[in-house]
Order: structure tokens, then sequence, then C-alpha cells
């Protein structure tokens, strides 16, 4: 049987975000990878390309030049229908603001979800749905609106939401930022659990170092950002 390709591999990657005093702002990573399966937590203070490397995985940005694979399937050449569609069936994400649909309850968020990947039959989308939301703890708050649910509870959706099309790859960035310390640990812990059981890499973006230290593997962010004042980009 031939080894799993990698959950996410990059090389060469650059972008340019734009201007700032009077210099050209680009992101810079040479190379990356995550194994199938693995997990990471991209760490780095506010600003040094945490969200930016996190989107460019999704295909939420396009680099301007290197090489982005996911699940061994080059991005770039995907039009922009081809990697709505792809991403649908590859990722999950999980954030920090939840992103529930508020006139949805918990089970049609996760049914909602559902909708943009192709993993799980039609016919069988509740049992996934309910199984899920049962696994997060939600067994008695399937009919529940977010605006009833705690903020750990609306989280605990969101994460049965961002699996419920079996992804190869969940993308999380800050999930506990908005949580108390408590409900914060109890929450990543879940995330972790239920990724080893679905059998999904995981990428973290997290400024609580305590919880990124409990990975087996922390990226540091910091130098991926670059300032290039403009006589320099002439040369």
């Amino acid at each position: 049987m031939s080894a799993l390709p990698p959950a996410v591999e990059i090389s060469n990657c650059g972008l340019r975000l734009g201007i700032a005093a009077g210099a050209v702002v680009t992101f810079k990573l040479e190379y990356f990878q995550l194994d199938a399966g693995g997990e990471v937590a991209l760490t780095g203070p506010s600003g040094c390309g945490k969200s930016t490397l996190l989107n460019l995985v999704a295909g939420l940005r396009r680099s301007h030049e290197g090489r982005i694979c996911v699940q061994g399937t080059d991005l770039k050449p995907l039009s922009s229908s081809g990697l709505d569609a792809f991403r649908g069936r590859t990722m999950g994400f999980v954030f920090q603001s939840f992103n529930l649909l508020e006139g949805f309850s918990a089970l049609e968020n996760v049914l909602v979800g559902m909708r943009f990947g192709r993993s799980c039959p039609h016919a069988k989308r509740r049992a996934r749905a309910v199984a899920l939301l049962e696994r997060v703890g939600l067994q008695r708050r399937l009919d529940s609106l977010p605006g009833r649910l705690s903020v750990g509870e609306r989280q605990r959706v969101a994460i049965a939401r961002a699996l419920a099309n079996r992804p190869a790859l969940l993308l999380a960035d800050e999930p506990t930022g908005a949580l108390d310390p408590t409900t914060a640990e109890a929450v990543f812990g879940l995330i972790r659990e239920v990724c080893r059981e679905e059998q999904c890499a995981l990428i973290l973006v997290t400024h609580d170092l305590e919880l990124a230290a409990q990975l087996p593997r922390q990226f540091d962010c910091r130098g991926l950002i670059h300032h290039v004042s403009g006589s320099e980009v002439a040369r």
C-alpha cells in the first residue's frame, strides 16, 4: 500500500500583501509540510503571518509564486469553482467567532455545512450530524438555536460542523480565543480527540503557548512577513 500524500506541502510560496509606510509588504515561506493525520500549532505575535498562512492553505488567498498542495493536489491550477468544491470535500474550518447561522438549530447548522461536501450520502447526513453532535456532548441541544447555547456549546457545534464532511484537514483559527481558560482547555482537547478519531490532520492558529505546547509540533510564523523598500524592489 502506498503512503498517503502529505496533508499539506508548501514550497517557495510568495504573496504580495500591499504597501505600508512606503514599503512593499510580502509573505514568503520556503517550505512547510504536514503529514497526513498530523498536528501543528501556528504561533507568533499578531501580524506575523499566521492567518495568511492558514488562508493560503485554504485557498482563500492565492499565492503569486510557489506551490501549495493539499492532499497531493496543487491548488494553483484549480479554477475558483473547482477550488470551492475541493475545499468543501477536503477541509473543515473552526473559527474564533463560531460563524453559526443564528436562525438555525445546532443540528441544522451542521446539516447546512454538509451541503458543501460529498463524502456523506444525502440519506445518511442527518444520522451523521446527530452522531457528531452527540460526540461533542450536545445530544440534548440538537434543536437549540445558537443564541440559547453557551459560548463553549457554540464552539462544539462549530467543531461538529467542521468535521461533518469527513475532511482530511481541519483548519482552526484561534478556536479557543473567545473562551474562558477552563472551557478553552476542554474545547482544545475535544478538537484533538475528534480529529484523531476522524483521522483528520490539524493546523491550529493560537496565541496560547501553553495550548500550543501540547501539540507534537509548533511552527513559529515570525519571519514570514517582510517589508521591502521601493528601492530594493526596483533592484
